[in-house]
Formats: structure tokens, sequence, C-alpha cells
């Protein structure tokens, strides 16, 4: 054991700006490493896991450095290669490392410090009894029986909710004391086993077993013989082990008491006669699914795509005698204009799923890992199912809605790759492979421990799921994963059908590889696109409800003929608001400055920003009139209606309503996938990667909504939903039909739509990003002040606005209110700071940090500030 004296800096699960170090009592020297957590006190007695993230001999400064509590891992569990990632995304989305760590590790891998209260030993209830309450005193003798409470059970013993004035009380008088206590949330899932005992196994011991149970004992023997049918010992060839004791298939006890009626007391009575022995293992959360099956050939339009990206990788360089690809062993000999990230433009239904999958297959033959992104956790279920097909259970997925054992259980799959390893080795090869080769997930997969990327498939890339609003660190997992993969020094693909400018334009300029895929695959038609003059049809009334009639004459010629319907609305809810006829007055939300959305399956007003709920009222809170009509449609209105238009149409909704619980995604795709849905009603979920063969017909009931709404992105946005939930139409066989209902048919981003013309869209939005100095030609970085009061908002916001337009002169903007100036009855004003591409964007951050720094001191430290880079 080393007397040398070791001080660790760890990462705490705060947003504190620095790292905190501690001193490494001389007996845990060996265990310490980077990458390890470590149980330590900070503040008043609080006891946290925090992550060591470096070791060295250099006492703090400013302060005494205090022992570390205890060491909880045996080996890391954060890699340094994403230690390294969480460093970069910290300094470049201006957020606490303590921040990247809430959100890169698992809840089960961050230990929660539970309060406990405990008697103290030296108080003596009998003497000094008289001086307590009538709670403490019942809080007392709950404690003698119980020993621990904690103090959400004291709320329950004292039956109110706040307990901190008792207990406070009578830490005080010292009766009890606190005991703060480290609770490690993830459980490993553990399962009974069966096996034979050495003595059964031998087969003239087993012979005499069977005789002596066939006369005595008929359910020990009906046990016994359920064993050796689910073993698999005479049906199977059982292969010695190293010990040379034959191995048979594992026979789960569960598996036992479902073949055998009252199989319990037979069993136990089979372990006494040392016939049978109960054991417990650690097992998976997941079901195999299966080995992969054969990799679909592409066709001459794919393989040309997908040579065009390997040589832009490097990975095969074109021989320009025969046009064939020929494969490159030694990448540093390819040519300078390798490329680390390619986008790939391809039109809806192209196939690009196909040429990722040959992509995905090249990386995993080299021994490598590959992550593919979605953007939604809707659309894992069918590329799932895809990807098993090929690559069978060494696809893992990870997204939110796993619970926090089933996460920590990826977690470790996942980190498997670097089992044997030496974890600072930066090497981007290696030769362990994690049991998970290809993981499928959405933004919170970046985090998971790869060792050996080799690919990351950003799938959609334009969507704005990418982006983590709150809280922070407000991240956009597109661009993340380039740098991710700068880490691994592995490749990029983005996709999409409708790229986003900033991807698009850094391809244009060669900062990134470029194909394009403009043929649909097996030769299908690009979607026939309508549009339906709202305007007109309402001046002539033919408005039936919220449909036109050329949208409901073709959702009737597709029920039919026995084809389904997707209808688009960007809102969910029944009715965006509830208005009194007489004076207008609309029902606001107590919380948010925002009017409550009507959901009529609930009979409640709810506000999307805070949740709060309330019930309609009967007449007007204002003039008290009863004449309160529904304004505007969302998808739950749109749904009830289609029923009375359709009655025998089997219709479904998907929007946020209907898919809050765990598997309801892939319920209501699998249902309209095996064609138990006609026509299916949903908000952007629907616009968004699925494939549907029966699809003929797409509606999209309110184009104007998206134009019309004041962001800088508006029109790129508009183009990419109604482009993207066009392409749901005419997938296989049949070519589709679009209908876009609008009150302004020859809007220049509906015409770009009509005609498939991207590029159109992209010329003129450049253009106007140029003029108005946005991306990609400047980066944004925005700067919220938040405050319960909205005079101290106006007065910091000023404050701190006029301190950078003294160092950034014109390219500040603000403050403003938001459209929601105020969410949770807290109010909130925006800075917009403008920065040139040439300039230096460190310098920048540099600065603001400085200034915000400075304001948290001065007389607005009360007030929050959030900053969010590259908002979106």
């Amino acid at each position: 054991m080393s007397r040398t004296t070791y001080f660790v800096d760890v990462i705490l699960p705060l947003a504190v700006p620095n790292l905190y170090t501690y001193r490494v009592p001389f007996n845990w020297n060996d265990s310490v490493a980077v990458g390890k957590r470590v149980v330590v006190q900070f503040g008043r007695g609080k006891l946290y896991s925090a992550l060591i993230r470096h070791i060295h001999q250099v006492p703090p400064k400013h302060y005494e450095a205090k022992y570390i509590e205890s060491v909880l891992d045996e080996k890391p569990i954060v890699l340094i290669k994403q230690l390294d990632f969480w460093d970069w995304m910290s300094g470049y989305y201006m957020c606490p490392i303590g921040d990247v760590m809430i959100a890169a590790l698992p809840g089960g891998l961050r230990l929660s410090s539970e309060t406990k209260v405990v008697i103290n030993p030296g108080y003596n209830l009998q003497e000094n009894g008289s001086l307590l309450s009538d709670k403490e005193y019942l809080l007392i003798e709950a404690l003698e029986l119980r020993n621990t409470l904690s103090l959400q059970e004291i709320s329950e013993i004292l039956e109110q909710k706040t307990v901190y004035p008792v207990v406070k009380t009578l830490i005080e008088k010292g009766a009890v004391l606190i005991q703060e206590e480290l609770k490690e949330k993830f459980k490993p899932k553990i399962e009974s086993f069966v096996r034979i005992t050495p003595y059964a196994d031998n087969e003239d011991n087993l012979r005499e077993i069977f005789s002596a149970l066939e006369k005595k004992a008929s359910k020990q023997l009906d046990v016994l013989l359920a064993y050796i049918k689910l073993s698999g010992r005479y049906t199977k060839n059982a292969l010695p082990d190293e010990a040379g004791a034959n191995t048979y298939t594992e026979v789960k006890k569960s598996d036992i008491v479902k073949a055998v009626t009252g199989a319990e007391a037979a069993l136990k009575s089979l372990v006494k006669k040392d016939v049978l022995e109960v054991y417990e293992q650690e097992v998976g959360r997941f079901i195999k699914h299966g080995n992969a099956t054969k990799i679909s050939v592409l066709n001459d339009v794919q393989q040309q795509v997908l040579s065009s990206i390997q040589e832009q990788f490097g990975w095969i360089k074109a021989d320009s005698s025969n046009k064939s690809a020929l494969p490159i062993l030694n990448v540093a000999s390819a040519a300078p204009a390798v490329k680390d990230t390619v986008l790939l433009h391809g039109v809806t239904s192209s196939g690009k799923t196909e040429i990722y999958i040959k992509l995905i297959e090249q990386v995993i033959s080299r021994g490598q890992q590959v992550l593919y992104l979605l953007p939604e956790i809707a659309l894992t279920t069918q590329i799932i199912n895809r990807l098993r097909k090929c690559f069978g259970d060494t696809v893992g997925v990870y997204h939110s809605k796993f619970n926090e054992n089933e996460r920590v259980e990826i977690w470790n799959t996942v980190l498997k790759a670097n089992s044997g390893g030496n974890i600072d080795d930066n090497s981007s090869a290696g030769t362990h492979t994690a049991d998970y080769k290809l993981v499928i997930g959405a933004r919170s997969s970046l985090f998971l421990p790869f060792s050996n990327l080799g690919l990351i498939i950003v799938d959609e890339e334009h969507d704005t799921s990418y982006k983590q609003y709150d809280p922070s660190p407000r991240y956009n997992a597109r661009d993340a994963a380039i740098y991710l993969a700068h880490i691994h020094k592995a490749k990029v693909v983005l996709g999409s059908a409708t790229p986003s400018i900033e991807s698009y334009y850094n391809s244009q300029e060669e900062k990134y590889g470029f194909v394009e895929l403009f043929k649909r695959f097996g030769g299908v038609q690009m979607p026939e696109i309508l549009i339906s003059d709202v305007k007109e049809a309402t001046k002539r009334k033919l408005m039936k409800s919220h449909f036109s009639p050329m949208l409901l004459d073709a959702v009737s010629l597709a029920l039919q003929n026995k084809e389904q319907v997707i209808l688009f609305q960007n809102r969910r809810g029944f009715s965006p608001q509830l208005e009194c006829n007489t004076c207008a007055w609309v029902p606001q939300c107590i919380n948010c400055d925002v009017s409550l959305t009507y959901h009529k399956a609930s009979n409640q007003l709810r506000c999307h920003y805070c949740g709060y709920a309330a019930k309609p009222p009967s007449s007007c809170s204002a003039c008290g009139d009863t004449n309160l009509k529904t304004k505007g449609f969302g998808t739950e209105k749109i749904e009830e209606e289609l029923a009375i238009f359709y009655p025998n149409a089997r219709i479904a909704r998907m929007d946020l309503d209907t898919t809050r619980s765990k598997f309801a995604h892939q319920h209501i795709i699998q249902d309209f996938e095996e064609g138990n849905i006609d026509i299916l009603v949903g908000t952007q979920m629907v616009t968004k990667g699925l494939d549907f063969d029966n699809v003929s017909l797409v509606g999209i009931l309110n184009a104007d909504s998206m134009l019309n709404f004041p962001d800088f992105r508006s029109f790129e946005r508009s183009y990419q939903l109604m482009a993207q939930v066009s392409g749901r139409a005419g997938r296989k066989n049949k070519r589709g039909k679009v209908i876009i209902q609008s009150y302004n048919p020859d809007h220049s981003i509906i015409q770009n739509v009509v005609r498939n013309d991207y590029l159109s869209m992209y010329t003129n939005e450049l253009l106007d990003r140029k003029n108005f100095n946005y991306p990609p030609f400047y980066r944004l970085i925005e700067i919220t002040v938040i405050h319960k009061d909205v005079d101290m908002v106006n007065a910091s916001a000023k404050f701190l606005a006029d301190e950078l337009k003294r160092q950034f002169k014109q390219r500040v903007l603000g403050p403003e209110f938001p459209l929601v100036s105020r969410i949770r009855n807290l109010y909130q004003k925006n800075i917009l700071l403008k920065i040139e591409r040439e300039a230096s964007v460190v310098q920048a951050k540099k600065i603001v940090m400085e200034m915000v720094s400075k304001f948290k001191t001065s007389e607005f430290k009360a007030v929050r500030v959030q900053i969010d880079v590259d908002p979106m």
C-alpha cells in the first residue's frame, strides 16, 4: 500500500462551476481511478456520489481538502473519452459539468442522499419527556420502535406535510440526530435457476432416484421429469465444460413451477434429497431476438451512393480504369479530400436505411461499434425491427422510456467493450467489443460508454427534437455527435430528405462530404401534391367543419379502396382555446401567460407549459354570459369529427396525450402497420421516418399555422414538416396523394413543397439569413433572465444587456419578452447575442461568462440566468 498523499478532483452532481478536491486516505490509494464513483461530503452534512476526474498530489489552495468517504466501484463506470466529451459539452454549451454528469449518467448510477432521523443514544425520554410536545413525543416513541425513520415516513406518522419544524426542535433539544444515508438505486434483476446435483448427474444414481420417486413421491418425479425435459439432457448433445462436467440448458425455477402444479413443495424436497439445487444469478431485462438474417442487396443507385460515401470517408478508393471500388487497407494513405462527416440528402422512401445497414455491416466487421441516432422514441420501433433482422441480438436500444434499472443494464452492457482494456488508453483501436455492437437511441444515447466507436448515423438530422431545451445542458445531439466522433476518430453520416440549412451549407462549403439520392426505391413515384384553398372554400360555404370538399372526397376514396390515411395537425388537444362569444374573454393559466387548451376526453382545460388543469367554466368569468365556444382545432377534435363523417372507419390518434405510456408508440404503429387502423391523426410524430405500405393519402389540415409562427426558422421548419409528412404517402406499388389545406395556396414555401424543390427553399432562406445575420453565417447565444418579480426581470435584463452591448455593440439584440413571458409564475426576458463565424466564439463565450459571473454578484444575484448556445 502506497503512503503517497493523493488528492482527487471530482465532478459533483450539482450546478457548481468548478471541480472540487478531496483527499484520499492512504489505504484507498490503490482503489481510486479516473471514472470511478466516490462518496464525498459537500456542504453541511450532505453526501453525494461524485465522479473522479483527476488524481494528483497537489492540495487545494483556498480550502482544506476533506477525505473521501468511500470508493463505490471496483472498475471505472465512465471512460476517459466520455469525460473528454463531457468537458467539451460543458465548455461549448456554457454549463456546469455537474449538469452534464446528471444528463449523462442513468439515474440508477447516481446515488441519492436520503435524510434519516435516528434517536440520540444519550437521550433519556423518562427524564425529558415532559418537555416534548405531543407530536414530538409521538415521533420519539416511533423511533424507539423502528430505530430510523425517513422524513417521508415521519410525515405519514404525524399526518402532516411539513415535518421540518418538529425535527428541528427535536435536534435542538438533543433528542434526535440526522443520519445521511446513501442508497444505491440500481438493483440487478436476479432470477432463480434449477440444476442437477453432481450426485444425481450420475446415470446409475439417477436410475435409483427415479425408482424411489416412482414408488413414493409422484409429484417430485413430475418435477424431476420437467427439469430433465427443460434442460435438454436427453434431447440435446450435452457438451463437457472446462472441468469435464456436462453442461445443459439453464432451467428457470419459474418454468418448472409453470409446468408442474404445486411444484414448490416438491422442489424443496428434491433439494433436501440432494437431487436438484436452486441457485440465483443476475439476468438481463431484455428479450433475446435471435440471430441475424441475410442483409438485402442494394440496387444500382443505392450502390453508387454507398460507394460515394465510402470514398469520401476514405474507406475505399475508385479505380478510374474500371470504375470499381477497391478497399483501402491504410486509411492514412487516402486522398486529402477525406471527410469525417457526410450529408446524405435522400428523398423519402429512397432507401437510405438500406445504405445505413451496409455501412453498419462494414464497421461491425472491423470490430467497432455503431451509434444510430433517431430524434423521436416513436421512430425506434420500426427501425429496431428492421435492424434486428439484419444484426440480431447485437442491437441495443437506449432512450428515456426505459426505467432506471433497464438503462443501467444497457450502460453496463456497452461498458463491457472496455473490459480487460486500459481505461486510460485513448486510442481508437481496440480488440474488445460489447454485446451491443449497434446501439439505437434518442439523444441521450450519446452519453453511453463507447470505447471503440467507428460510425455515428444521425437520421432525420434536421429534426428539432435533437435539441435539448430543458434542463441544462441545452445541447444539440447532431452537433455533439460530430464532436463525439472526432474524439473516437469515427465517421458521421447525417441523413435527411429535408436537411437543415446549416448542414446543407456546410456540405456546399465542403466542410462535410455530400451525396444525393433522388430516386425512390423500387421506382415508386413521388406523391401527387394538391393544394386546397380553404379561403375560397369558406367563402363559398363548402367547408364541412375543418375539412375541405377535396380532402373529404379523397379520404372517402381511400377508405373505399381499403387504403390508409394519415392526417397531420400540428396541435394536440381538442381546441386551442375556449372563448366567450359576447366579450371575447379566454380562460388563462394561473401560472403562465398563455391560454388554456381544451381537452374534451378528460373534460379539462390544460396548460401545455406547466401542466395546470381546471374544469371548463359554465359561464364567462368576465361578463357572466354562458355563450362559450371552442375556437380552433387540435388532433382530439379532428379524431372526434372524423368519427361523425366516417362512422365505420377505425380512427386512432398519435400525439403526446396518447403516447405517454412506455409501449404506446409501439402499439399504435403496430396496429397501423397491421391494418387495424384506417385513419391515423397525429402531430409531428406522424411526419418522421415512418414507413407504411398501404398509406395512399396524407392530409395537412392547417399549413398556415406553421408558416405564420414568429421565428426566423419558421419557413424552413414548415417546408421540412410538410415535405416529411408528404413522404408517408404512396410508399409502395401506387403513387400517393397529398392534400395541403391553406388560406394562402400561393405561398412560396407551399409551392416549393408541391414541386419538391428543396434547393429553391434553401437559396431563398440562405439569402435572408445572410442579410439579417442569422445562422449559418452567425452563431447565436440566447441569454434569459428569470425571476418571479417582473420589475426585477426588467431591471436585471436591462443591466445585463447594457453590459453586453459595451463589449459586443450591435451584435446584441434585446432584451425582449418571449411570446410566453411567464411560465410557472416566473417571468423571463431574452437577450440575443450574434457572433460572426469569423470571430472567436471561444473568446466571446469567455466574455459572456465573466459578465454573467459579475451579474450574479450584483444586486441581481437572486435572478436566475439561463444560457442557450445555438438556440433552435
